[in-house]
């Protein structure tokens, strides 16, 4: 299985997210074959360009008949769904264009099913995401990861008037995931790119450790002089993506919550996505015992956890700070003892087994149900399994 990683700090859109992926070794031909299906009056065209210096493939949409299109959902799903194509690249076209009317909706106060696009349910919008689906499903991508995403400023002109960048839609389809801004006053981040990212992408951090074997280029219309207008997109094995090495840890110091609070917080950090939760004692400022909370969180899961400690505990402040970790390969099994089904988590270290770990909650089980002491459950869970191996 292959993952792909966006570098979005030059923003991304819908033809920059098809010529990076073209340039990524589909044959264009095969791309324009397959786009075909979707019976529209258009053209497509793809061809090198350069953008602040950087070479990238450049796909253009053509019109054939420049009549504005309105459509529905149930419209867009309409063409999709008599498209010949993939079930799995129709399914996933149809999740994109639901998360980008479901947007729509919101920020327009309108009812899903009443809700309608102008340019993103134009023609070209539906090459867009059709083709991003097909792409994605003709390179094999099983996992999909992001930089933060450079959303650009000022103002943009749209169906609706000027607005502010980012507009309303792409503010919406970006709720919970990293932005910023930075380079040109202009509008980085389409709708149309934001509803593909946002549906597809699993994991947002800046550029983690990985290992890679091609880089897809896709071109902008644009050529901005501060940055090349340049979506690059990295591919490899998923093995060799591992967003987990660069993590973050977030402290705070309570010295006035119940130990009830806190118990229940650890609870809900490990619900919110906390790779580790601890707390520890500690003598604070005029001498009085207090706790440290201590969390460790992968970079998409931070606001969240954050967020949390404000809402279910005393604290006023947190601090936070990137560390780099290494960690086993994991692993899992089972034994049986006295009868009892035991799990066992298993630490490997380049495919060899260093470290073994029964489930504490098996174990309980199994002592309680055969009348023996906990640390003998334990024992013999550790030595059933290295001795089947």
């Amino acid at each position: 299985m292959k993952y792909i990683y966006f570098d979005g700090s030059s923003g991304l859109s819908g033809d920059m997210i098809l010529g990076a992926l073209l340039d990524l070794g589909v044959e264009p031909g095969l791309f324009r074959e397959k786009m075909a299906g979707l019976r529209l009056p258009i053209d497509i065209r793809a061809g090198r360009v350069r953008r602040g210096g950087l070479g990238a493939l450049k796909v253009d949409v053509v019109m054939k008949d420049h009549k504005p299109v309105e459509r529905t959902f149930a419209d867009v799903e309409r063409v999709i769904r008599r498209a010949r194509l993939a079930a799995a690249v129709k399914d996933r076209a149809v999740a994109i264009f639901r998360r980008l009317f479901e947007a729509e909706a919101r920020v327009h106060g309108r009812r899903f099913r009443d809700a309608h696009l102008h340019e993103a349910g134009a023609d070209d919008a539906l090459v867009d995401i059709v083709g991003a689906a097909f792409l994605t499903e003709e390179l094999g991508i099983g996992e999909f990861h992001a930089s933060p995403l450079n959303v650009g400023s000022g103002r943009v002109m749209t169906s609706h008037g000027l607005l502010p960048v980012p507009p309303p839609a792409v503010a919406e389809l970006l709720k919970g995931i990293p932005v910023y801004a930075a380079g040109p006053e202009a509008e980085l981040v389409t709708p149309t790119g934001a509803a593909i990212v946002s549906t597809l992408v699993r994991t947002f951090a800046k550029f983690p450790e990985l290992v890679y074997d091609r880089i897809g280029c896709g071109a902008g219309s644009r050529d901005f002089p501060e940055i090349p207008n340049v979506l690059r997109v990295f591919c490899g094995d998923a093995r060799g993506f591992d967003a987990a090495k660069r993590v973050f840890v977030i402290e705070a110091t309570l010295d006035d919550a119940s130990p009830q609070l806190l118990a229940h917080f650890l609870e809900r950090a490990f619900e919110l996505g906390a790779l580790d939760a601890a707390l520890s004692p500690l003598v604070m400022k005029k001498n009085r015992l207090g706790t440290k909370l201590t969390l460790l969180a992968a970079v998409d899961k931070m606001d969240a956890l954050i967020e949390a400690v404000f809402k279910e505990t005393t604290s006023i402040g947190v601090r936070y700070f990137p560390v780099e970790r290494r960690v086993l390969e994991r692993s899992f099994t089972a034994v049986r003892v006295a009868g009892q089904r035991i799990g066992v988590k298993v630490g490997s270290l380049g495919g060899r087994p260093v470290n073994a770990q029964p489930e504490y909650e098996d174990c309980a089980a199994a002592a309680r149900k055969t009348k023996r002491p906990l640390k003998e459950i334990v024992q013999l869970a550790v030595r059933e399994y290295y001795g089947k191996r």
